[in-house]
């Protein structure tokens, strides 16, 4: 066993399954689901909390949603013709603009931690695929020791926190949002869930 294995089981089973939402949603933020990610969102279930019901319902509609489909409603949100629907990056979220100050803060923050941007990903690392991903990989520890929970709620309100939660409401109300809708009310839950544990462990 290597030392990074041994650390990453350290990790809680609670704690691993927040890492896992993150980079579910990562994943599905970053490119069109394909059939075999559309067929992992038909198999997930849930309680009757309110990220239960939300997971429940993203698997409704991915049981009736074909690859095809996805990918022209992925286009039309997040590439269109010039740009899709909504700018799914921090910088523009804050500050109304694309590369700003939110993105320069971010890259000083991975560097800190030893993140760096995969080679054959070319959009901004502030966009929110990429952000969902390096919360995932804090968690388990993929860039080195597993972070602190201090490490993660610090990450986390400063680059996540602020603008997630409505971009993920913009998502479930954009006009051409169909399975995304529900990948946006599942993503707004979790990072109220998020927030009310960070804001709980100050306590």
């Amino acid at each position: 066993m290597t030392a990074s294995e041994a650390q990453q089981m350290d990790v809680s089973a609670e704690d691993r399954l927040r890492a896992d939402f993150y980079n579910f949603l990562g994943l599905l933020l970053a490119g069109p689901p394909d059939q075999m990610l559309l067929d992992q969102m038909v198999g997930l279930s849930g309680d009757d909390g309110d990220l239960g019901q939300a997971i429940q319902a993203m698997a409704r509609v991915a049981k009736v949603t074909k690859p095809a489909a996805a990918e022209r409603e992925f286009n039309a949100l997040f590439i269109g013709l010039g740009r899709g629907e909504l700018l799914p990056y921090a910088s523009f979220y804050l500050t109304g603009f694309l590369n700003e100050k939110p993105l320069a803060q971010l890259r000083n923050d991975m560097a800190v931690r030893g993140i760096t941007r995969a080679q054959n990903v070319y959009e901004p690392e502030d966009n929110i695929a990429s952000l969902m991903e390096m919360m995932a990989g804090m968690i388990v520890g993929r860039f080195g020791s597993p972070a602190s929970l201090d490490d993660q709620k610090a990450f986390w309100n400063k680059h996540i926190g602020p603008w997630a939660t409505h971009f993920y409401s913009d998502l479930e109300s954009a006009e051409n949002s169909v399975l995304y809708a529900s990948v946006g009310t599942a993503g707004r839950v979790f990072m109220e869930i998020e927030r009310e544990a960070f804001r709980m462990s100050a306590a």
